[in-house]
């Protein structure tokens, strides 16, 4: 049983909370969609058992992942996807994910159409929940019962907020770099325990993972950005050649 009085478990606890904000904030978006043809009064009924048929299953999803970062070597794989998790996060998005999504008419279809796409959509959240707890369900149930009213009735303001401010994505996807860069030293596979022949290595090794998942999504960031400003030049000057104007 964790202790409730550890600053540790309040900070695994809030680390939880805010992975499932910056990766499950666009939940409400994918509610909307699946019971937007519902009759009205259904409508309630559809979001409340998707939702809890959502989070059960990504409890059920992340104890098994815990479980599996208990066998060696797979920490390190952890902790190598929640490094290019993070630089997808911190990357700007071209296409709408949420172009798949089906409404249905019906109760059960709607509260299906919910479950499958968190399922799908919630593989990055697992991942990082499961490092971010440190082998415990408890705080894995604990942090997300109190990040569900957060991420399904204030995510639009949570949306709102990280396009107002890209500070908040970007404070994310470190978030994901110090959790990952911290499961590397951790792994059952490692024959020597860094934390006892180098002071301070879990955090030193934590810094370094923030600090590798800001540069590099910044530097993918430019270029990607740079790439499309090229390519739309381009076919501006495409356009102007094809009307026959002087340039």
């Amino acid at each position: 049983m964790p202790d409730l009085a550890s600053p540790a478990f309040w900070i695994a606890v809030l680390q939880i909370i805010a992975i499932d904000i910056l990766l499950g904030g666009d939940n409400a978006v994918v509610i909307a969609l699946a019971c937007r043809r519902l009759p009205e009064a259904q409508r309630n009924k559809g979001i409340f058992w998707g939702v809890f048929g959502a989070i059960a299953l990504r409890v059920v999803l992340i104890y098994f992942a815990l479980q599996l970062l208990a066998v060696p070597y797979l920490k390190i794989v952890g902790g190598l996807l929640l490094f290019w998790i993070g630089i997808k996060l911190i990357l700007p998005e071209h296409e709408d994910a949420h172009g798949n999504v089906q409404s249905s008419s019906t109760l059960l279809g709607a509260i299906r159409t919910i479950i499958v796409a968190d399922a799908v959509m919630s593989v990055d959240n697992v991942i990082a929940v499961a490092g971010a707890a440190h082998g415990s369900i408890v705080l894995v149930v604990f942090g997300i019962a109190v990040s569900i009213p957060v991420v399904v009735w204030g995510s639009k303001l949570v949306l709102t907020l990280m396009d107002r401010f890209p500070v908040v994505i970007t404070a994310g996807g470190g978030l994901l770099g110090w959790i990952g860069g911290g499961m590397l030293l951790t792994d059952p596979g490692f024959p020597v325990h860094w934390r006892d022949v180098v002071p301070h290595s879990t955090s030193i090794a934590s810094g370094a993972g923030a600090l590798l998942v800001v540069v590099a999504g910044k530097w993918l960031a430019q270029r990607r950005h740079a790439r499309v400003a090229h390519d739309g030049l381009a076919t501006a000057k495409a356009a102007t050649v094809d009307r026959g104007d002087p340039t």
